[in-house]
């Protein structure tokens, strides 16, 4: 990247701040800063497991307990042990804390009308659209690939929502256990590798790479949930899975997909891969492909 992307950025940043009142203490001109106040909102009418809220916040451990400290000796707050696991805090707002937020919604909607008070109808539109390309993008650039266990309760929770999904789109049924496999001891170190997709600590997809002694690596259980789809994180895990294929010394590698999976057939055409006649029996597949790995 350039360094004039880099002063771009740095620009935004600067005018974003200033623009929506983050260098101010009194955010929205109420008692609290910025970070406080959006945790009130995190938190939100029915409460949330701090675990969640650092996730989601992407907080450092010892900052957030400072903001709940001070949320909690406002009155705004009150932290109780989980109903199910005592180990594990929960934040609730209080009959204060629900008045605050409610402010702090109502301020928060008058202060976006007046930044698009001075702008003309057609300005209004470019920013909105603007702004939603921006927040798709800086979203997808927090996705974490990172390899995992394939017996990981994410993985699990990948690879089960990746069946229910073909069973869903597919009249014929898939039952990973049949035809061509990928039990956790073939994606497991170093038989292969295993990758999930997060966002906010949420699992959001999942991949694998199986290599094969004498033949082509396996690229198999590639995921992505619905509501991250659209980010470009499908070609961006596989891309992941080809060059984990790569490092482990594979010169071409291999997949095979449904003709139901439609944006799949896309992802890997349009990313170089090539079809190629079947290469296996797995009953679930419709269409085999094949790649040269630089």
């Amino acid at each position: 990247m350039s360094d004039a992307m880099v002063d771009q950025v740095r620009r935004f940043n600067r005018t974003v701040t200033e623009r929506v009142g983050a260098l101010n203490d009194r955010f929205l001109g109420r008692e609290r800063p910025l970070g406080e106040a959006r945790l009130l909102w995190e938190i939100g009418p029915e409460g949330c497991e701090v675990r969640l809220l650092r996730s989601r916040m992407e907080l450092d451990s010892g900052y957030l307990s400072r903001l709940l400290r001070s949320l909690e000796a406002a009155g705004l707050i009150e932290l109780t042990p989980s109903g199910s696991d005592r180990r594990i805090r929960v934040a609730r707002l209080t009959a204060a804390g629900l008045v605050e937020r409610a402010a702090l919604d109502a301020r928060a909607d008058a202060h976006a009308r007046s930044l698009l008070a001075p702008l003309t109808s057609r300005q209004r539109e470019r920013l909105i659209a603007a702004m939603h390309d921006v927040e798709r993008l800086l979203t997808a650039a927090s996705v974490q690939i990172v390899p995992v266990d394939p017996e990981h309760a994410d993985a699990r929770y990948c690879l089960a929502e990746y069946v229910a999904e073909l069973n869903r789109r597919s009249e014929r049924g898939f039952d990973p256990s049949v035809g061509v496999t990928a039990l956790p001891h073939e994606v497991r170190p170093p038989a292969g590798q295993f990758f999930v997709a997060y966002l906010h600590g949420d699992a959001i997809g999942c991949g694998a790479v199986k290599h094969s002694a004498g033949a082509p690596t396996e690229i198999k259980r590639m995921w992505i949930a619905p509501a991250a789809r659209g980010l470009g994180l499908g070609r961006r895990l596989l891309g992941e899975l080809e060059a984990c294929a790569a490092a482990g010394g594979a010169h071409s590698a291999r997949l095979e997909t449904g003709a139901v999976l439609t944006e799949a057939l896309a992802l890997y055409r349009s990313a170089g891969w090539v079809e190629v006649p079947a290469f296996n029996d797995e009953p679930f597949a419709d269409h085999w492909f094949e790649k040269a790995l630089g």
